[in-house]
């Protein structure tokens, strides 16, 4: 039972739940972040798959929390390196960057560096194709900034 345990919370720390994630300001509303972050990613050949408006959610069924939405986007260019290296990656894939108001209404943006997205699978942590996907994450969410 001990060694069930043992691997149990061995599993749990590995998890990108548990990463410490990527955090930046913006100084724009988090409608305009996330309309920039949608632009920027469109501009770059990328794809957005989804646009998720939790707060809208949230509301829906009556509950109230922080402006908060959630963009998915991959490019195939990049996501296909990684899933060459391991299949598994598709479970990671596409990324996904939060954009939301903090408790002291200031806009931020989120999400998990690469290598701890990728941890756990056949992907060395300093792999090319994990610099690529930080570097794209952090000049998308730049130019999310100067969009507008």
């Amino acid at each position: 039972m001990k060694k069930l345990i043992a691997a149990a919370l061995i599993g749990c720390l590995s998890s990108p739940l548990l990463a410490e994630n990527v955090i930046k300001a913006s100084t724009l509303s988090v409608s305009e972040t996330i309309d920039g972050l949608e632009s920027a990613v469109s501009d770059a050949g990328a794809t957005v798959f989804a646009r998720v408006d939790h707060a809208a959610g949230a509301e829906s069924v009556g509950k109230s929390i922080p402006d908060a939405t959630l963009l998915i986007f991959g490019n195939p260019a990049l996501g296909t390196l990684a899933m060459e290296d391991d299949i598994r990656a598709g479970l990671m894939l596409p990324l996904r960057v939060l954009t939301y108001a903090d408790a002291d209404g200031n806009t931020q943006m989120t999400w998990t560096p690469a290598e701890d997205l990728m941890a756990g699978l056949d992907i060395a942590p300093d792999a090319e194709v994990i610099a690529r996907i930080n570097g794209a994450l952090g000049a998308l969410t730049d130019k999310a900034m100067s969009a507008n």
